[in-house]
């Protein structure tokens, strides 16, 4: 198990031995504004716990050096939000294995949390994990174009925006229309 810590934060691994993460996944899923550039409604908690919590369990199995960390506030023990490192595969070839040279990196927190560096923070010490201990050549990320807190964190950690695309889909989100944006790092 690979915990990390930043300066105010504690990056706790999601495990099978920590499955009650799970409530803490519904609690900021919950929430509206933090799935407005997501699914732009609150994600049921049934959703979290049946599908999404034993999905990044097998997926955390399978690919050890990856993952999704939780953050907690070294000073308080508070619940921050999550980041994570998930494996993927190169654009037209899914249902193939993923590319074992990269990783997308994501991040969510609670709103309490946000304008506070923490999102900023943690990226990088994920980052810092993806190059130095799991080995990846390329962190890359994505969001939707008008989502411009998260294009500051990917720019404040070092991205580089790479490309701007759309994406057809069958209930667009408000802002849709300006499209996705892929920011990326490469290792130094």
């Amino acid at each position: 198990m690979t915990d990390l810590t930043t300066e105010r934060m504690e990056l706790r691994l999601l495990t099978a031995d920590r499955a009650e993460y799970g409530e803490l996944m519904a609690e900021l899923d919950g929430d509206p504004e933090v799935m407005r550039f997501i699914t732009g409604t609150p994600t049921p908690r049934a959703d979290i716990v049946d599908r999404e919590l034993p999905t990044l369990l097998a997926r955390q199995a399978a690919y050890p050096k990856l993952g999704r960390w939780f953050a907690f506030g070294r000073e308080d023990g508070a619940f921050l939000g999550w980041f994570e490192l998930a494996p993927t595969v190169p654009e037209g070839r899914e249902g193939e294995q993923p590319a074992d040279d990269e990783a997308e990196v994501g991040y969510r927190l609670l709103r309490s949390a946000w304008g506070s560096g923490y999102a900023t923070e943690g990226t990088r010490r994920v980052i810092a994990h993806a190059f130095d201990t799991a080995g990846l050549r390329r962190v890359w990320a994505q969001t939707m174009a008008v989502n411009l807190p998260s294009r500051g964190v990917m720019e404040r950690v070092g991205m580089t925006h790479l490309r701007t695309f759309h994406v057809h889909f069958d209930d667009p989100l408000p802002g849709t229309e300006h499209g996705e944006v892929e920011y990326e790092l490469l290792r130094p």
